[in-house]
């Protein structure tokens, strides 16, 4: 299968790449930077192009899923608006206009959910209400993409939840803790990060890959959104106690730094990955300990 990745040089992107190519599918990839040692590489900002561009690209590359890793997670709210919902406009619209039987596999995010009820796993089927703008800007996505779905797309939603593991980016709490323990251990200097007071459920990217990669070749998908996650709820202080011993620093640590905000006053969020694992055939087989190790080994 020739499949189409969009936003393949970012953290899920690259993955999902990856794993593609090493399931021996043909990847054609696009995004809005270079990515050298993939051949044919389209240079497209679908926040910025003419869906009638995007819709030629689509005619000649002939893929048979398009799988949409690009967006961003923070700027102000028009940054997030024209990526998250004028990229995904565009797109839907171009699938539209090229008329192509392929497959879109969006990327969403639980920020979409907003407040969930703390120790009930959040379902699908629950009420979306998000806290800031990220999560409002991925939501207006899904809704285009479930709108194109009506228009006769074959489309489905992935909610991921927090992916950590090689390759994560200083955006998140786990890549930017292991760029800090990075620097303390060689130039002397404390750690300093935000609140670690909620609880998160981390999914390692290999595993979103996966997903992705189910997603992609499943011969029918019954629910338009699947949540992708670990289906475990995890204390952010113990995750950021895992990943400190992990590195070895043992010096001071600070918790007085500023709050991510895009997951501002979300206290609790643990996905319910029924509906993933009954559709994808799917399930997570990385445990936060093993994700964890493999980001120290790969940001040194």
């Amino acid at each position: 299968m020739r499949v189409l990745v969009i936003g393949a040089s970012g953290f899920l992107g690259a993955h999902v790449r990856h794993r593609a190519c090493a399931a021996g599918m043909e990847v054609v990839t696009a995004g809005r930077s270079g990515l050298p040692g993939s051949p044919g590489h389209q240079r497209v900002d679908l926040a910025a192009e003419d869906p009638a561009r995007i819709a030629a690209l689509l005619t000649e590359v002939d893929p048979g899923a398009v799988v949409n890793c690009a967006g961003v997670t923070s700027g102000d709210p028009d940054v997030l608006a024209a990526a998250n919902v004028g990229g995904t406009y565009a797109l839907v619209t171009a699938m539209i206009l090229a008329g192509t039987g392929a497959r879109l596999v969006h990327l969403g995010s639980a920020a979409e959910y907003g407040r969930t009820k703390p120790g009930v796993p959040v379902a699908e089927r629950a009420p979306p209400r998000p806290a800031g703008a990220y999560g409002v800007t991925k939501l207006a996505g899904t809704r285009l993409v479930e709108l194109a779905a009506a228009a006769g797309l074959d489309t489905v939603v992935l909610r991921v939840f927090n992916p950590v593991g090689p390759g994560a980016p200083d955006s998140g709490l786990p890549g930017r803790l292991a760029a800090q323990l990075h620097r303390a251990l060689t130039y002397g200097t404390e750690v300093r990060h935000g609140p670690v007071d909620a609880v998160r459920d981390f999914v390692d990217a290999r595993d979103v890959a996966d997903a992705v990669l189910a997603a992609v070749t499943a011969p029918e998908l019954r629910h338009p959104v699947l949540n992708i996650g670990s289906g475990r709820g995890v204390p952010v202080r113990a995750m950021v106690r895992e990943l400190i011993t992990t590195s070895g620093y043992t010096g001071t640590v600070h918790h007085d730094a500023p709050g991510a905000t895009r997951s501002a006053d979300i206290p609790w969020q643990q996905a319910d990955i029924r509906c993933a694992i009954e559709d994808l055939s799917w399930k997570p087989c990385r445990d936060l300990a093993t994700s964890l190790a493999d980001l120290w080994r790969a940001s040194r």
